[in-house]
């Protein structure tokens, strides 16, 4: 994460959550139409176009005092990060206990590098999966051999 994401993260969290959402990234990167800074909220029940515009109305005036950016233009996003998004902080884990998930490794656990499975629990050291739809059949996977978890999603 860059220095001006972490700067903005930590000084508008609290904003955020006073408007009924949960801060879950901060992106500054540049693009083909210039600088964005792109805030990426959840809620539970799901994002809706005006929570959108709630909390970038309301994070819009303190983060021009804020100048992250020390009076570079840049375009401001709040947005939804979708349900494809990765799944890797203890929150995530929170939100998606009992969902269906996809799990790609960076090396094979039992001869197998990708797993879907429902997340029965987590902790800071890993993530225990059903994959036969058994809780006595949990897996245990190590969070530090996760490439990418998401939400499994079946067409």
């Amino acid at each position: 994460m860059s220095k001006i994401a972490d700067e903005v993260k930590n000084f508008i969290a609290p904003i955020v959550e006073q408007n009924g959402c949960e801060l879950v990234d901060v992106e500054f990167v540049k693009k083909h139409n210039g600088d964005n800074l792109t805030v990426f909220i959840e809620k539970s029940g799901g994002v809706m176009i005006e929570d959108c515009e709630r909390v970038h109305n309301a994070i819009s005036e303190p983060l021009d005092e804020l100048d992250p950016t020390e009076g570079k233009p840049y375009i401001l996003n709040v947005s939804s990060p979708g349900i494809d998004r990765p799944i890797s902080s203890d929150e995530d884990f929170k939100r998606n206990l009992g969902e269906l998930l996809e799990i790609k490794l960076y090396a094979p656990l039992d001869k197998k590098k990708e797993y879907v499975g429902t997340l029965l629990g987590y902790n800071s050291d890993a993530i225990y999966l059903s994959i036969n739809g058994s809780d006595d059949e949990a897996l245990e996977i190590e969070r530090n051999l996760i490439a990418k978890a998401t939400k499994y999603i079946d067409f």
